[in-house]
């Protein structure tokens, strides 16, 4: 994988500067090749000669089978019912099989952590240490490039990402602000947050994949709750915003996830001067991005 750059948002306007840390240019299109590949690679190499597996709407199972056609073994992506053909393109590109399952029973074996029908290594990116230890690495390349930076806006999935950052971020003894961005329509940790706890929230993210599930896992509520320092949420119409300015400004293209955290910087509803936008991944389908880009309505 490579070290992402770090570079300023040139659709930033005002006094606050808003950077951009580019992870849509990992080789595999996301961030999920940090945390997938510590969590795989942290295994005896024999371990891994039974295949891999993951439960994942998109960028964890590319992120997985990339590495797996790498080091020689094969890849089984488990994707809930009408995932992305953009992500379920890139992943027959890489020989991955795919199963598909109805929502709900994904969900579960998501919220169980995997499921017994597969014999082959259950990798999951949000919940393994190893994985927390492979998003780490994000913080500690961001202080490196912008160490005056106040704050860093992620997006909020399962969790791994922002709660490996924040946990990197406290490892090096720092206290820049870890800042969970959500959609107004799928907003899990604001509503955990307000509740207390885990609780069931409406879910309705739209074109965007990977983010905005009905509640927040059980085993990282307590990350989350310790680790995580506010949440802010932006509707559907600013992140495509917000993918359309960076396409235009930046020449970079993001996925609606990886948008999110730019819209919540370019919002200019938050208290900080200089921010860091996690750009999560750049998987989008072209289709909709020409759409996104002649202004056409994506409902």
């Amino acid at each position: 994988m490579v070290r992402t750059p770090t570079v300023r948002c040139a659709a930033a306007a005002g006094d606050k500067a808003v950077h951009l840390k580019l992870e849509n240019l990992q080789p595999a299109g996301s961030f999920k090749l940090r945390p997938i590949a510590n969590a795989m690679l942290s295994r005896p190499r024999s371990a891994l000669g039974a295949g891999v597996h993951t439960f994942s709407s998109g960028n964890s199972s590319v992120a997985m089978a990339w590495l797996a056609k790498r080091i020689g073994t094969t890849a089984t992506a488990v994707v809930p019912d009408g995932a992305a053909e953009s992500k379920l393109q890139l992943l027959r590109a890489l020989d991955a099989r795919i199963v598909s399952q109805p929502f709900a029973e994904w969900w579960s074996a998501v919220t169980s952590g995997g499921a017994s029908q597969f014999r082959s290594v259950y990798i999951d990116a949000v919940r393994d240490p190893a994985a927390f230890a492979g998003n780490g690495t994000i913080a500690a390349e961001i202080l490196d490039d912008v160490p005056d930076v106040d704050a860093i806006f992620v997006p909020f999935g399962g969790g791994g990402l922002a709660c490996g950052i924040a946990n990197g971020l406290r490892a090096l003894g720092s206290a820049v602000q870890v800042i969970a961005c959500e959609l107004d329509s799928a907003h899990p940790l604001k509503a955990a947050r307000a509740a207390g706890g885990p609780v069931q929230s409406p879910c309705d993210p739209g074109f965007v994949t990977g983010v905005g599930f009905g509640s927040v896992l059980p085993e990282m509520w307590p990350v989350t709750s310790r680790l995580i320092d506010d949440t802010l949420t932006v509707s559907l119409s600013e992140v495509v915003n917000a993918i359309r300015l960076l396409a235009e400004s930046n020449k970079v293209v993001a996925e609606g996830a990886g948008a999110i955290p730019v819209a919540a910087a370019l919002a200019n509803r938050h208290r900080f001067k200089n921010v860091c936008a996690v750009v999560s991944g750049g998987n989008l389908d072209p289709t909709l991005l020409a759409k996104i880009l002649r202004g056409e309505d994506l409902r």
